[in-house]
Order: C-alpha cells, then sequence, then structure tokens
C-alpha cells in the first residue's frame, strides 16, 4: 500500500528534512505542458534516469540501486504508453548521482533532446520500508514542475513508480491520473468451444498478475467497486449463473443473487450501495437492481424484448442501456429508479454494452455493423466517434481519468482474445501482456 507517512509531516516537509529543499513554489514562467488531443504528433521528449541512491542497501525486493532501475523502467513504459511522451530511458543519459536530484546539471540536459526531465531518488528507511522522490524539471527554463514522495513497504515499490509517472502525465497535461489503478479481467483458456474462463487481476501495465478464481465455474463481466475493495462477477456453475461480489483484501465472496434465469451484466452504482443486471424470465429480458448486500431484485424495466447492459451515470441519476425495444439493438438513457427512458443511438447498425464515463460526459459502447466497433457518444446521443476498426472489437471500459478506454479483441479465424485499449483520439491503440487470452476486461478506479 502506498500512504503518506502516518504522524508525520507532510511530503513537502518530510523532502525538505531530507534532502535540505526549499523553495516549494512552482514558478509562474514553467509553461510547459502536453496536448492530450494531440497523440503521437508532438510527444514532449523526456529524460528518465535511473533513480538515485544514497547508498545500495538490500531490501526484500532487491538493492536500491537495482530499484533505481527498474523504477526508472517502470515509469519510461507508464509514460510511452500514454502515447503522448518520448521517454529517453537511462540506457540513452547519463547517471545521476543522489546529490543531483534536487540540482539538476542543467547544461548536460540541454545537450539532449530532452524538454523535460524526470529525476528520482529511493532509499531505506529505519523501519525498513522505502522513501521514493520524484522531481520533475523543465529543462529550456530550468525550473522545477512538480516533486512529490511516497513511503512504501518494498513489496510495493511498482505503485511509487506508477505513483511518479502519474504526477508527470497530471502536471503536462492537466488531466487525472490513471496509471496507478488495476484491472480485472477474464483470463480464457482451452480450445474454441470449451473455454476455461477465470476471473483474474493485474496492474494498469499488466504486471503482478493474480488469477481469483479456479476455472471450474466460468466467470465473466467483473466490475470493480468504487471503493475498490470489491469486484462483482457473474459466474456459472452446471449451467446456473450467480453474481458474486469478491473481497479482494480477505480473498473471500458472497454471494447476491442466483436463478435458474438466464442472467447478464453486474454493475455497481456509483455509491457501491447496489448492483444493476439483467434477467431473462419467459423470453422477456428486463434490468434490475438488487442491494449489494443481497435481497430482493427491483425490476427497472418492463418494455417487450432485450434490455440489457445498464450503466450507471457518475452521479448516480440516470441508466445507459441496451435494448432491441425499437427491432434492434440500440442504447436508452433512464432514470435510476425505472421510467422516462429516452433512445439515443439512431446510426446505422447496432449498438451494445454501453458505458458511462468516470467523467459523465461521453458513453462508451460497441457498435455492430459489419465489424464490432468500440465508439463513443454524448449522453445526448450527439458527436459519435468510432475510435477502432478491426474485426471484432467490444465490451469498453473506462479509465478512471476517462481518457483512455479498455476493450477486448477477437481474431477472425483463430478465436483467440486480447486486452486492448485505445485513447479518445483513437490513434494510439496498444495491447496489454496478459499470460493468456484474455476478454471483459474492467479497468478499476486510482488507487489510494
Amino acid at each position: 500500500m502506498v500512504t503518506a507517512h502516518p504522524k508525520r509531516p507532510s511530503w513537502l516537509t518530510v523532502f525538505v528534512l531530507f534532502v535540505g529543499l526549499a523553495g516549494l513554489t512552482m514558478p509562474a514562467q514553467a509553461q510547459l505542458t502536453v496536448d492530450v488531443d494531440n497523440v503521437g504528433a508532438d510527444q514532449l521528449t523526456i529524460a528518465v534516469p535511473a533513480f538515485a541512491t544514497p547508498q545500495s542497501t538490500d531490501t526484500p525486493a532487491g538493492t536500491t540501486s537495482e530499484l533505481g532501475n527498474k523504477i526508472s523502467d517502470v515509469i519510461v513504459g507508464d509514460l510511452r504508453s500514454s502515447g503522448l511522451f518520448k521517454p529517453l530511458n537511462r540506457n540513452q543519459v547519463r547517471a545521476i548521482s543522489f546529490s543531483e536530484v534536487t540540482t539538476p546539471q542543467f547544461p548536460y540536459w540541454q545537450g539532449t533532446s530532452a524538454s523535460a526531465v524526470l529525476q528520482g531518488f529511493i532509499r531505506t528507511n529505519g523501519d525498513g520500508k522505502l522513501t521514493v522522490g520524484c522531481y520533475l524539471y523543465d529543462v529550456a527554463l530550468q525550473t522545477e514542475l512538480t516533486r512529490q514522495g511516497f513511503v512504501v513497504e518494498p513489496r510495493d515499490w511498482r505503485r511509487a513508480a506508477h505513483k511518479c509517472a502519474d504526477s508527470v502525465y497530471s502536471r503536462l497535461t492537466g488531466e487525472s491520473p490513471f496509471f496507478d489503478s488495476r484491472i480485472a479481467y477474464i483470463a480464457e483458456t482451452g480450445p474454441k468451444g470449451n473455454r476455461r474462463k477465470r476471473l483474474a487481476i493485474m496492474d494498469s501495465d499488466g504486471a503482478n498478475h493474480r488469477f481469483i478464481t479456479n476455472g471450474q465455474a466460468t466467470a465473466l463481466t467483473p466490475r470493480f467497486s468504487p471503493d475498490y475493495k470489491k469486484i462483482v462477477y457473474l459466474s456459472f456453475l452446471d449451467g446456473n449463473p450467480r453474481i458474486y461480489v469478491y473481497e479482494i483484501g480477505t480473498g473471500q465472496q458472497r454471494l447476491i443473487t442466483q436463478s435458474s434465469n438466464p442472467t447478464f451484466a453486474p454493475r455497481w452504482s456509483p455509491d457501491g450501495k447496489w448492483l444493476l443486471y439483467s434477467m431473462a424470465i419467459a423470453g422477456n429480458t428486463d434490468i434490475y437492481k438488487v442491494s449489494s448486500q443481497g435481497g430482493t431484485p427491483v425490476r427497472l424495466t418492463s418494455a417487450p424484448g432485450i434490455d440489457i447492459g445498464g450503466s450507471f451515470s457518475p452521479d448516480g441519476s440516470q441508466i445507459v442501456f441496451e435494448s432491441d425495444r425499437s427491432g434492434s439493438q440500440q442504447l436508452y438513457i433512464m432514470s435510476a429508479s425505472g421510467g422516462n427512458e429516452r433512445r439515443i443511438s439512431f446510426g446505422g447498425g447496432r449498438y451494445a454494452t454501453p458505458e458511462w464515463s468516470p467523467r459523465g460526459d461521453l458513453i462508451a459502447f460497441t457498435k455492430m455493423a459489419g465489424n464490432f466497433r468500440i465508439g463513443v457518444m454524448t449522453p445526448g446521443g450527439g458527436g459519435e466517434r468510432l475510435l477502432t476498426n478491426n474485426w471484432q472489437d467490444e465490451a469498453p471500459t473506462w479509465a478512471p481519468n476517462g481518457r483512455v478506454i479498455q476493450f477486448f479483441r477477437t481474431t477472425r479465424g483463430s478465436g483467440e482474445t486480447g486486452i486492448w485499449q485505445v485513447d479518445l483520439t483513437g490513434r494510439n491503440e496498444r495491447k496489454l501482456p496478459t499470460p493468456v487470452d484474455g476478454s471483459d476486461p474492467a479497468w478499476g478506479p486510482i488507487l489510494p
């Protein structure tokens, strides 16, 4: 877990005590920024040398010298993956000393192609924890842009690296961070007609991967709770659907509801008190909600046909869902208690798997018109844009900052599936590393 140091001064004060810093106010003329809508065009070059250490000491995760290299590597990977930065890694620039962390050698950096440099340190504390500090500088203006520091257990060094990358991203883009987050997904193995589907989680870059379920029951459509402590998912054992809530901290899970009727896509309300899901009874599929503690479900839709795939708006007042009540799958919005239903999609083809952005400004969806593609539109139905153009992309899920979307892609012929992501420009598309095939991704909130 990453924490500010308990019962000690703020992190800025701690850094003053550790390394004699002063002048914490960023100079007004430092205006280095990155345009998030200009992905891939004018990437900002940023140098990320290995994090320095005052003395290489052993930790359960390796020496501080080794961790200084690894932290730099993780930050470089995060920044590169955003499509906004061109990082110079530790092998492309010279190493820095511990004393240089707060006194950059600007003449050297001005001789490189870097517009910014991220310098940092790692050191051990008396309690066995690590202190990781990171400092971002504008090379041309020779000014400090931001500084951050974290105390972590040695096993959590990667989280400190993600936090440092987040601080760079946020300072230079003005956007909220998203690197220090986790992803739940369905890990798939076995032949095409007999897939074994297990619940798995990993860091946003694919590291720290672990399987949650053993595959005896098929797992589908996971979603993190708003407080990040739980995952809701659908489980099929002997053909009967059950909705479970898995407690990440304890490894325990609770049965929320079960039925012999087909059940689909459980989703959390923003306050974590309710779960949406869809259930088919006598040929009619409707959307229901049930307390996240279990109890009697409440039906929210009643139109003939198939209503499925609900997702709450961030303020909890509305639900977006898909329905074929007009004759084909389209997107609709209704109030959170049901009623006031209105159609918002009117383009050619069919629409499915809608998910509201955490910002509230957009709804992501799967567009089925020949190929399956990932798209976005406003809650009013305007501004429709398709972000991908492949054979079968589906099931979008948003990054915590509402700037990036993950989805899963199926390969034509082989049926292999993988987790991919794309930003809102549609230009920065990449596949995430997973040990096996993956589907049904769910991006969790930024970690506390």
